[in-house]
């Protein structure tokens, strides 16, 4: 069991690498994408979250229908607190400039 969880970690943290890898190219190649560290952290953290629940998701809820509803759910909520975080869609004092 234990090395199923430390399996899943292992290939959920090296997805969430290579994603950071895009933005951290691109930081190299031009000046109009300006991330700070703490930018990285923030990503990595609700990358991982959002892909360990869905990979719990994916183990726990065996209906097909069900499992793409919840899966959809997550994303959605993912990508409403990324545009949050980035150009401050709801105007909370999250975020960005």
């Amino acid at each position: 069991m234990l090395y199923l969880i430390l399996n899943m970690m292992i290939k959920i943290l090296s997805v969430v690498g290579l994603l950071l890898l895009i933005p951290m190219i691109a930081m190299q190649l031009t000046d109009e994408v300006n991330l700070s560290f703490f930018d990285f952290i923030i990503m990595g953290v609700m990358l991982s979250i959002t892909c360990l629940i869905i990979g719990i998701i994916i183990k726990k809820i065996k209906y097909f229908k069900y499992r793409n509803i919840f899966i959809t759910m997550i994303v959605m909520i993912f990508f409403l607190i990324w545009a949050e975080f980035g150009v401050g869609l709801f105007g909370t004092p999250f975020s960005g400039d």
